[in-house]
């Protein structure tokens, strides 16, 4: 009787915590399909569904949300003036952008700066020099955060630039993810640290607040330098963006070089992250230079969980619902929900050209096998998706017309759209429109045009297995 009596206490806490969890799915569900499945799972096997929940059930990160909004007195300050000027976008100065325009500024909580200027980043090897140069000429203090650092090449070249400079007097305050930087070696971060470097992991913030969860990862990748100079794209510090290894496939990725007041869009983003990983808001330098009338108009938006909407699902619709001749999206994860598909089918109905354009060969094969499974529905509407070839393309890249481009860290899937932390910076210059325009241009060379029957020609079982790992979408 006594065993009985333990079996059913503990199904009875399993199933009470299985109840909470649902209780809490009901409240705060952003997708059906998701909310539905995860119920099944936790009412049929609740031994099992209620780990995973806990892991990567939830889709806010709370303890974020209340450093942005509780935080320390000095930040709030500047949120709020952000803020204020986002809602003056129907200013004089704002007045010639569009209503889609108005509307990420809105998303971003920040407006379009003036007199920015924007360099394109074509791959590793140009993004590292730039990297390399503005921290060497760094007079005041360099602010780092990558999703992923190694201790490679790249990553030895960092640390002694950075030692070097913090033994002239530059302050340097480093933030890298847990989860992406799992294997970075507790030495390089001792020296770092023993050199004078403030370091902080984004997971860090759950020493004081509530746990963070391995489902939410800051995939920001951004570099500013004394307030001046700023960085952000899709290049993480490691030496697979050179290309030299003869064993391994070349990465083609893109990152984009900012000077102007954008730059301290930047900033900000990466005070909240360093707000909320090592509770502690450095001075920074937040004179806005004086805009450069022949600058260009450059918008930064950071995307993330802890955002009152799916911020980063927004700005993909809005991007391809107000194409009017063309969008064309480079992302290396392509797993879209029904929201953005039926948006891509709609404008490619419409007569624009949507072109989305992902790698042969990924560093996750599930998504490239989900990936497939979109071939039927894209074909019939007319939706090109081409295959990059030469390589792995891990570019992040969104072109609108031949009005505004968008260069970032987010992908065309869930992760991006719901879990991580992610940043992009748009802009309306003409310049960069045009180099972002040749650059596509040149990598759909290197591009194979998929089509339905990529999908429909092969096996049974390739066909189930695509349709299978759709389904994973949400936690991909």
């Amino acid at each position: 009787m006594a065993d009985l009596s333990l079996i059913a206490i503990i199904l009875a806490v399993v199933y009470g915590v299985a109840l909470v969890c649902v209780h809490r799915i009901l409240l705060t569900y952003r997708t059906a399909q998701g909310a539905i499945a995860w119920i099944i799972g936790l009412l049929g096997l609740p031994y099992l569904a209620v780990p995973l929940f806990m892991l990567f059930g939830r889709n806010r990160f709370s303890g974020y949300v209340s450093a942005r909004r509780m935080g320390d007195q000095t930040l709030a300050p500047l949120l709020n003036q952000f803020e204020q000027q986002t809602a003056a976008i129907t200013s004089p100065q704002q007045e010639h952008l569009s209503d889609e325009l108005q509307v990420l500024c809105k998303l971003a909580r920040q407006p379009f700066t003036a007199g920015n200027h924007c360099t394109l980043l074509k791959d590793g090897v140009a993004t590292f020099d730039a990297l390399f140069e503005a921290m060497e000429s760094a007079q005041d203090y360099i602010l780092l955060e990558f999703y992923i650092v190694r201790s490679d090449r790249v990553g030895q070249r960092i640390k002694s630039i950075l030692k070097r400079k913090l033994a002239e007097g530059v302050k340097v305050w480093f933030i890298y993810d847990d989860i992406g930087s799992a294997f970075l070696s507790g030495r390089y971060l001792k020296e770092l640290s023993s050199a004078g470097a403030r370091i902080a992991s984004f997971g860090d913030g759950n020493i004081r607040r509530r746990r963070f969860q391995i489902n939410f990862r800051n995939h920001r990748k951004l570099l500013v330098c004394d307030g001046t100079i700023g960085f952000v794209g899709g290049i993480n510090l490691g030496d697979e963006y050179l290309g030299t290894a003869m064993d391994q496939e070349p990465w083609r990725d893109t990152h984009c070089r900012i000077t102007g007041a954008a730059v301290l869009g930047l900033q900000l983003a990466w005070l909240e992250d360093w707000n909320w990983a090592a509770n502690d808001i450095p001075r920074l330098n937040w004179d806005a230079p004086e805009p450069d009338p022949d600058g260009e108009n450059v918008l930064v938006l950071a995307t993330g969980p802890a955002d009152p909407y799916e911020t980063c699902t927004l700005f993909f619709l809005n991007c391809i619902n107000n194409a009017r001749s063309r969008i064309w999206i480079a992302s290396p994860y392509f797993v879209p929900d029904f929201q953005v598909v039926n948006a891509l089918q709609l404008a490619a109905l419409r007569g624009v050209d949507v072109r989305i354009i992902i790698p042969e060969k990924s560093d996750q094969p599930l998504i490239r096998l989900a990936a497939y499974s979109y071939l039927v529905q894209a074909s019939a509407a007319g939706i090109g998706i081409y295959q990059y070839q030469a390589g792995f393309m891990h570019q992040k890249v969104v072109l609108v017309d031949d009005r505004y481009a968008a260069i970032g860290t987010a992908n065309l899937d869930n992760r991006s759209m719901r879990l991580n932390f992610e940043i992009t910076t748009l802009s309306t210059g003409r310049a960069l429109v045009r180099d972002v325009t040749g650059m596509l241009e040149e990598d759909l060379t290197k591009c194979r045009l998929m089509t339905e029957r990529d999908y429909r020609d092969r096996s049974h079982l390739f066909r189930l297995c695509c349709r299978a790992v759709r389904l994973l979408a949400p936690v991909l």
